[in-house]
């Protein structure tokens, strides 16, 4: 048990205990760099479960170390036989040696750069010690071992199973261990009564007990049980979040419902597909899965019930136009309607685009964005409170609290996964309860799409708009590439112009977390471009082997008003090749765009490259996806870009890319506005089924007004202030709100 060292005494509040108070051993050092882990109470310390386990039950004789190769884990008991410290060759790092002695046999174990480790053995002390062998001549050697006293008491870091935490700097594994067996000795009552009866913990053990089982299992049944138990509970926290949040809004009245004419609903489309057919240059009608998802928008808005419906569409199916509909239909009715974007640059385009397919009908738009001059938000603002803005259209600049509304009745949120529920909110409460209608690019595999998606009404966008043209692509080796850099000079001298997406920013592999592997890529050659690596040097490359061709640059990395600047040059022609990464994913029509060129492709999942493929063939002209990889040697890289090869359909890539990837961010898993768990998995098809079944518990234990049912008190309040009420508020576990 751990002694309350750090602190005079255990706080009475139980887990809710700030970790500095707790009287825990390690509470200053958690207290001070805690929070980088999340850790700021004892019930975040003992939920902060561990990310894998060592198993070091087994004991190695000593003599038999120098039979194993370097780098077997082995764990030994031992004795220590002399103690010494040593300066490196660097002299700045110094090396702590421990002679250990079992019987005859001796070998040494090696620290370095921990000067903490002479203070805390000595010679003569037995020791319980677990690492990885090396073999250094005739001795074997222990390299950093975790250690901790043979004194018969409970092993911790060494001879069991192991568990093993994500940390920081300031925060070392023992002291966290220590930390969460002093948490579960001194506040573990705190967790009892379980907030679950018996008959809803899908046969899983108690809370308490699962808690104490995922940190310190005595088995790996008892390991697996405890998480079973807590993934349950995260599935059940979502469902149950969700459930409350439909049934409640059942209950909500919005201002007022929209009413439209068979008449006027059929001039607003006609209008919208003639706006389309002056952009394009080309006769452009309304797809069936396009006027099925208006028809669905107009009977939703219809209705006093606030609507909340996913429009869910493949790159290019057309979405915007659903969306040109549903804002003309409030507006044309009276109300105001406002489009929420992510960017700047692209909030500007889908202004422009908005207008243009509602000029038939005379609806201005107008454009509220962080980027407009001081006059020109006052005007904005001016026309908004008056009601002379029937459409907005803009950035986080619509949440601010000097924006004020007429008479809001429809939210229209594009890329809803880039918002967080917190946001989307501070929009909706700018009217009486108004329609929310949410925008993905982003297709979700039917299954994972039934749990997700469960809270929402949805509309698929399947087919591709009349006479566009399908984008070709094409498989390359990174030695085959010469004739791909001569189509691109040829296309910029046509007028058209080339994306290049490059994995990583730069040479040694900084990236801005997506989708790619974690080791910095290769990058295909020709002609220069052999040694280059990161998308900085590519570019740089690329401007000296195709000059007079202009190359510009975007990455994570850059501010965001001069990455839009840069996308906005090449929107507009001053740039003829965009090297990135893929922060080009989500951006902005360019229909001279004839040209995506993805070097690495075997680093990325099928979503992405889907999403960098629909960044071309917008325009008449035919466009060209060229994928490079070297995948000789993958068999699962080859299925990949075979798939993408054969179709163009993201649903069906959706579908394939769960099939081959499975834990991988399966077509956007990570942006599909899931809440963060910490154990449940939704790729896990066993977790997909138990999310199934907590659904039906929820919808038992909810009643019609969104509110738990009697006997649930336990649960409620769990729900709202414990560890799960994150997930069941559709927050991230870090607090940012990302979804639901």
């Amino acid at each position: 048990m751990a002694k309350a060292t750090d602190a005079a005494t255990p706080e009475p509040r139980g887990l809710e205990a700030p970790i500095g108070r707790s009287g825990l051993k390690g509470a200053r050092q958690l207290q001070r760099y805690g929070r980088r882990l999340g850790i700021g109470t004892v019930r975040d310390l003992l939920t902060t479960f561990p990310r894998r386990y060592d198993d070091l039950r087994e004991f190695t004789p000593l003599g038999r170390l120098a039979e194993l190769d370097s780098g077997t884990p082995v764990t030994v008991r031992a004795t220590v036989e002399s103690l010494r410290v040593e300066r490196t060759f660097r002299r700045r790092v110094q090396r702590t040696i421990a002679i250990l002695r079992q019987e005859r046999d001796e070998v040494e174990a090696v620290w370095f750069g921990r000067r903490y480790i002479e203070r805390q053995i000595s010679e003569g002390d037995r020791l319980v010690l677990s690492g990885k062998v090396k073999q250094r001549g005739w001795r074997p050697q222990l390299d950093n071992p975790e250690f901790q006293r043979d004194d018969g008491g409970d092993l911790l870091h060494a001879g069991r199973i192991v568990p093993i935490y994500r940390l920081t700097r300031g925060v070392t594994a023992k002291t966290l261990r220590a930390a969460i067996r002093g948490g579960l000795d001194d506040y573990g009552r705190f967790l009892e009564p379980d907030y679950l009866p018996p008959e809803l913990r899908d046969g899983g053990p108690s809370i308490r007990a699962a808690v104490e089982a995922a940190h310190f299992p005595a088995d790996f049944d008892e390991r697996d049980a405890a998480v079973r138990r807590l993934a349950h509970d995260e599935l059940l926290a979502l469902q149950v979040g969700m459930v409350q949040r439909r049934r409640q809004r059942a209950g909500e009245t919005a201002r007022d419902a929209v009413e439209t004419d068979d008449a006027h609903s059929a001039g607003l489309r006609s209008a919208i597909s003639e706006g389309l057919t002056r952009r394009v240059g080309r006769p452009v009608d309304l797809t069936d899965d396009q006027s099925a998802a208006m028809d669905a928008v107009r009977a939703d808005v219809a209705r006093t019930v606030p609507m909340l419906r996913l429009i869910q569409g493949d790159v290019g199916s057309g979405k915007t136009a659903v969306a040109a509909y549903a804002l003309g239909l409030v507006a044309s009715a009276g109300g105001q309607a406002a489009l929420l974007a992510p960017t700047d640059l692209l909030a500007r385009q889908l202004a422009e685009t908005v207008a243009d397919l509602l000029a038939e009908v005379a609806i201005p738009v107008t454009l509220l964005t962080g980027s407009l001059s001081t006059a020109g938000r006052r005007t904005a603002h001016e026309a908004i409170a008056s009601g002379q803005a029937p459409v907005v259209v803009g950035t986080h600049a619509l949440l601010q609290e000097s924006v004020s509304y007429a008479r809001l009745d429809l939210v229209v949120v594009d890329e809803q996964h880039r918002f967080g529920v917190a946001q989307r909110e501070a929009l909706a409460a700018k009217g009486i309860s108004p329609h929310v209608l949410l925008m993905t690019a982003t297709p979700i595999p039917r299954t994972l799409g039934q749990v997700l998606y469960a809270d929402l009404d949805v509309s698929d966008l399947r087919t591709a708009p009349s006479g566009r043209e399908a984008t070709i692509t094409g498989v390359k080796a990174p030695q085959d590439l010469a004739g791909t850099w001569q189509k691109v000079a040829q296309e910029a001298a046509a007028g058209r112009r080339a994306f290049v997406v490059v994995p990583h920013i730069d040479a040694q592999g900084s990236d801005e977390g997506d989708d790619v592997d974690e080791l910095p890529p290769s990058l295909p050659a020709a002609d220069g471009l052999a040694e280059a690596r990161g998308a900085e040097e590519v570019a740089e490359r690329l401007r000296e082997q195709l000059a007079p061709v202009r190359v510009g640059l975007v990455h994570g990395r850059m501010r965001a008003d001069a990455r839009e600047a840069e996308m906005a040059r090449f929107r507009d022609g001053e740039i003829d090749v965009l090297v990135g990464t893929t922060v080009v994913e989500v951006g902005v029509d360019v229909p001279e765009a004839t040209l995506m060129i993805v070097l690495d492709a075997d680093r990325f999942g099928l979503s992405q490259l889907h999403q960098l493929r629909g960044r071309v063939g917008r325009g008449s002209a035919q466009s060209y996806c060229v994928l490079v990889a070297d995948i000789s040697d993958d068999t699962t890289a080859r299925a990949r870009l075979k798939a993408i090869h054969d179709t163009n359909d993201g649903f069906a890539l959706a579908e394939e890319d769960w099939r081959l990837r499975g834990e991988g961010d399966v077509l956007g898993l990570d942006q599909s506005g899931l809440p963060r768990m910490r154990l449940a998995s939704l790729a896990h098809a066993e977790d997909r089924e138990l999310a199934v079944r907590c659904r039906q518990t929820a919808e038992s234990i909810v009643d019609e007004r969104g509110a738990l049912r009697a006997g649930y008190g336990a649960l409620e309040q769990e729900l709202r202030a414990g560890w799960l009420s994150a997930i069941a508020s559709g927050e991230g576990l870090d607090g940012e709100a990302v979804g639901a």
